[in-house]
């Protein structure tokens, strides 16, 4: 046996932890002397000890740290993982949150100039191959969105998706409140496509938002978001599907993931899941591409990149990226939203 004392030594929590957890029933003393009241603890009590002191050193809290030690070590590391990836995210929307807050502030006290705006086009296009076209795309003085709807009712769930987060392009959205206005605006897009889509339909959803000093991305399912800053292109989005996932764990090279037979097999949609939601750093001269898998499945990256550094604006970008897609066979309908982030005197530089 060992004292209080020595035990809080030994397992690095303090006495007054060990007695709160005692009170907790976390972590009970294998004997308490009936006169003293002295607590003993058995050295195998140490491993669980340790635990606690760990789970607690990363911040979870009590009640779920009594959960993951009634767990075998396998299932308690599932635990851990998953509660370590919500720590993350939310770690990182309050960083991204602080970052906006410090922005704001700054600029209001340097009396910074008009800030820059988006010169911007969208166009769907069903294609050569497909007999309708169940994409949606939208482009506006805030908003970039494209959606790809797919079963049965594939139009009325993208066109529901898009519609829904409209109202954005008419209002101000202030940088500091502009994700938890996304996320509204997403639950409010997630129950229009139910109400509009039949079974087994749905849609992708990647949208922007212009706050003015930074872009707010929503995004979910295999549309894509693509950055162009000085002459390179960046994409800002990460594929919810099946053969991502199997590149992710190293099971599948890009060029293989290229012709898989389930390419196009998605693992996550709009209402299946949250969205990834995230702030981007916007510079004047940045040119954005919103597009559906139609473009992106048939047409390479360094295609994608010549046009955009090349093309003289955003409604010539469009153009000349669908009829790309077209020229190589259209097998699915395509859509892109394109803008450019332009200074108060309307330039926006794009070095090829």
């Amino acid at each position: 046996m060992l004292t209080i004392g020595a035990f809080a030594k030994a397992c690095r929590l303090s006495p007054k932890a060990l007695r709160l957890y005692d009170e907790l029933n976390l972590l009970r003393p294998a004997k308490v002397d009936p006169d003293t009241g002295y607590r003993y603890y058995a050295v195998e009590q140490l491993e669980r000890a340790r635990l606690v002191a760990w789970l607690r050193r990363i911040g979870m809290p009590l009640a779920r740290i009594r959960e993951v030690c009634a767990l075998d070590a396998a299932a308690a590391a599932r635990e851990v993982r998953a509660y370590w990836a919500r720590v993350e995210t939310e770690t990182a929307q309050r960083r991204d949150l602080a970052g906006v807050l410090v922005d704001h502030l700054t600029s209001v006290a340097r009396r910074d100039p008009p800030v820059p705006a988006l010169r911007y086009a969208a166009r769907s296009d069903p294609g050569r191959v497909r007999p309708a076209n169940q994409d949606t795309a939208y482009a506006g003085t805030r908003l970039l969105a494209v959606a790809d709807g797919y079963g049965p009712a594939g139009l009325p769930a993208s066109s529901a998706a898009v519609a829904a987060l409209k109202f954005l392009d008419a209002e101000g959205v202030s940088a500091g409140a502009v994700l938890n206005l996304l996320e509204e605006a997403v639950r409010g897009a997630t129950e229009a496509v139910e109400d509009a889509a039949a079974a087994e339909s749905g849609t992708t959803l990647t949208a922007l938002l212009w706050t003015g000093s930074r872009l707010a991305l929503v995004h979910i399912g295999d549309s894509r978001a693509y950055l162009l800053r000085e002459g390179g292109l960046f994409r800002i989005t990460h594929d919810h599907t099946l053969v991502q996932s199997l590149i992710d764990e190293g099971r599948l090279t890009p060029e293989e993931a290229r012709c898989h037979p389930r390419r196009a097999l998605l693992l996550k949609a709009l209402g299946t899941t949250a969205p990834d939601l995230r702030l981007h750093e916007a510079r004047p001269g940045d040119r954005y591409l919103l597009c559906s898998d139609g473009l992106s499945s048939v047409v390479p990256e360094y295609d994608i990149r010549r046009t955009l550094a090349s093309a003289a604006g955003p409604d010539a970008a469009v153009h000349t990226l669908i009829a790309a897609a077209n020229t190589a066979g259209g097998p699915d309908n395509v859509s892109c939203a394109v803008a450019d982030l332009v200074t108060a005197d309307g330039h926006a530089p794009h070095p090829t």
